[in-house]
């Protein structure tokens, strides 16, 4: 197959080795291609090595994958990606403000994404997402078993080609079938500072706790309630003025950034799973 010049994101984890970013680069000089950026980190705790590189030009991706293969310790991961729109599908249930903030920058341009569809298990969003002209689908939980229900919803979701799926507000807790269904495809937001305050109302956990400071947090998605990797996060100040409410409504501002934020690393390949920690370049 004849060259095409076209641009890729390498990524890349492994056993660390000495002169890895040399061999890798000397794959692309010698290819003649371009280095637009490139990161790279070691756990020295784990002896794992890091590396994401933006290149472009005239290449095969077959024959690179093998040739940067060649050089890499064995057992290396090595993804060769290229750079396009990924496609998320939504599920939410009442609140509107993580939703909303989604649609508005995919509407504006500014996600790089497509969005794929809406799920919800309430009708409450389902105007707001019409006015953006992408599918919603209704998943109602009344009257069955938890089971019935997600298998209800993972039907809607496998109906489409999709890279993730994002908990917009979603309030439903996910059974361990639904989470290794879709591993490390599932991003959250949850509404506090993780670890502290996990679960239901955490505002108020925070409110009676007479915290200083509160916050969100994005992160995957594992069978241990909102202990998975995290992502993204981020807080902002309250002092003894604020009630429960009022933290609740502030904390609604910090969700949207931490999640915007998150989607934005995941969707441009930015993010490795390393353990239950991420690396985030």
């Amino acid at each position: 197959m004849k060259n095409s010049k076209n641009k890729a994101r390498i990524l890349i984890d492994c056993t660390d080795a000495k002169g890895l970013v040399y061999l890798v680069s000397k794959v692309f000089f010698q290819r003649g291609l371009n280095i637009d950026s490139n990161q790279e980190f070691v756990d020295k705790g784990s002896g794992k090595f890091f590396m994401r590189s933006v290149v472009s030009g005239h290449f095969n991706a077959k024959d690179l994958e093998s040739e940067l293969l060649s050089v890499l310790p064995t057992h290396a991961n090595l993804q060769l990606v290229t750079p396009e729109k990924k496609k998320i599908v939504l599920l939410v249930t009442k609140e509107s403000h993580a939703l909303g903030d989604i649609l508005i920058r995919h509407s504006a341009g500014e996600l790089d994404a497509d969005i794929q569809a809406v799920i919800g298990n309430h009708k409450t969003l389902e105007q707001l997402v019409a006015r953006f002209d992408i599918p919603f689908h209704y998943v109602s939980a009344l009257g069955v078993n938890r089971m019935e229900h997600e298998y209800e919803v993972m039907g809607k979701i496998n109906s489409y080609d999709f890279d993730y799926i994002v908990l917009a507000k979603y309030m439903r807790i996910l059974t361990e079938n639904f989470v290794n269904t879709y591993k490390q495809k599932i991003i959250n937001i949850h509404h506090s500072f993780l670890p502290a305050f996990i679960g239901a109302n955490p505002y108020k956990q925070a409110f009676e706790r007479g915290v200083k400071i509160i916050g969100a947090t994005a992160h995957f998605v594992t069978r241990d309630l909102d202990e998975g990797p995290i992502i993204a996060q981020n807080i902002i100040p309250v002092n003894h003025r604020f009630d429960w409410r009022d933290m609740q409504r502030a904390g609604r501002d910090v969700e949207k950034v931490v999640l915007s934020r998150a989607l934005s690393l995941v969707l441009n390949d930015r993010v490795f799973i390393h353990g239950n920690k991420t690396v985030v370049f």
